[in-house]
């Protein structure tokens, strides 16, 4: 089937071998406002030492000012994902946006962002799994890649989340645990026999659907949204943490062993894990379980917050250019969030 499709999409590949796809690239962007536990503390009930036991944050980065979008914090991380590729904006045929925060409702951040890259034409999909996102996105460019549908695919991951939570006593358990930014990587073909993408898997469960989500606006509801919901507070996320934590800590491990077995290689194998910075007690619990040491764990969440989508194409592109990833890096990601959904990956560099 897969000769098949290739020689639909134009051909074979190095001599008929199975094509494979590779990260080639990668970006990150956040904004330059600098939102410390004290900060918050000056609005709401909190403190820094309240916040950093429980999350293990310190900081995040709001935008500065109202106008700016998940698109336009997504725009220089996407240069700088086509830049490290050794590409041109001209040569990106698909884009994948993954965000919770779109800039609007309708349309698509996506689209919004082929526009200020200059690509009109270009398809533009948006993935809404949240702190999934980014793998479930990854795991679509990856099919395509291999098929011979497109042959640069940029992948985003976006979120404001500054202009969407409630700082007050009421919405302080979720308020202190996000902060905005972007990740991108751009994702082509593998050119050397070990690089490429190994292994992807992607679950989902609704069972924990109302765990974590947000109630209004919603087109089950006539009106979608009115006064008494805005009062109420519903136009804002909750979250029952312990149920959050607990499937976490669960489906994170379960599926960083699935993935590791597809791809044929030990957690010994590896030389970074990328988890989603969702709360730094959860990875070091699961980093704990799976036997990966801390100096082999990427951690942001103390200076960005959990930025969703965003969190593990930032920690690549912060890392690959500390020198933690090089060529032949063996990266390990894991992601849960909302819906449930969860997913794993093995990336070779």
């Amino acid at each position: 089937m897969l000769r098949i499709l290739n020689q639909i999409s134009g051909g074979d590949n190095q001599g008929g071998m199975e094509r494979r796809s590779a990260i080639l690239g990668s970006g990150h962007y956040v904004p330059t406002r600098v939102v410390t536990n004290d900060d918050l503390a000056k609005i709401m009930p909190t403190t820094h030492e309240w916040i950093h036991q429980r999350t293990g944050i310190r900081e995040r980065r709001f935008i500065e000012e109202s106008g700016i979008g998940a698109s336009d914090l997504a725009l220089p991380a996407a240069r700088m994902a086509i830049e490290q590729a050794g590409r041109e904006v001209k040569d990106v045929d698909a884009v994948l946006f993954a965000t919770l925060s779109p800039d609007h409702q309708f349309p698509g951040a996506g689209c919004l962002l082929i526009h200020k890259l200059g690509l009109p034409g270009v398809p533009a999909l948006d993935v809404r799994n949240q702190c999934s996102g980014f793998m479930y996105s990854l795991s679509v460019a990856d099919a395509w890649i291999r098929c011979g549908v497109y042959r640069n695919v940029l992948v985003v991951g976006s979120e404001v989340h500054s202009t969407g939570v409630e700082f007050n006593e009421r919405g302080r358990d979720v308020a202190v645990l996000f902060g905005d930014g972007a990740g991108a990587v751009l994702v082509g073909e593998a050119t050397r026999p070990e690089q490429g993408l190994r292994a992807l898997e992607l679950h989902a469960d609704g069972a924990g659907a109302y765990d974590l989500w947000l109630e209004a606006p919603a087109s089950k509801m006539q009106p979608r949204l009115t006064h008494e919901m805005l009062d109420e507070g519903k136009h804002y996320p909750a979250m029952n943490g312990k149920q959050v934590f607990r499937w976490a800590v669960e489906k994170m491990p379960e599926v960083v062993h699935s993935v590791l077995q597809k791809a044929g290689l030990t957690i010994a194998d590896i030389d970074l894990f990328v988890p989603h910075q969702a709360n730094m007690r959860i990875n070091q619990l699961v980093a704990s379980k799976l036997g990966i040491p801390e100096e082999k764990t990427v951690h942001n969440i103390e200076r960005y917050g959990n930025t969703t989508a965003a969190t593990i194409p930032i920690g690549i592109s912060e890392s690959w250019r500390e020198g933690k990833i090089q060529e032949g890096s063996r990266v390990l990601m894991a992601a849960f969030g909302a819906g449930f959904t969860w997913a794993g990956g093995v990336a070779v560099f």
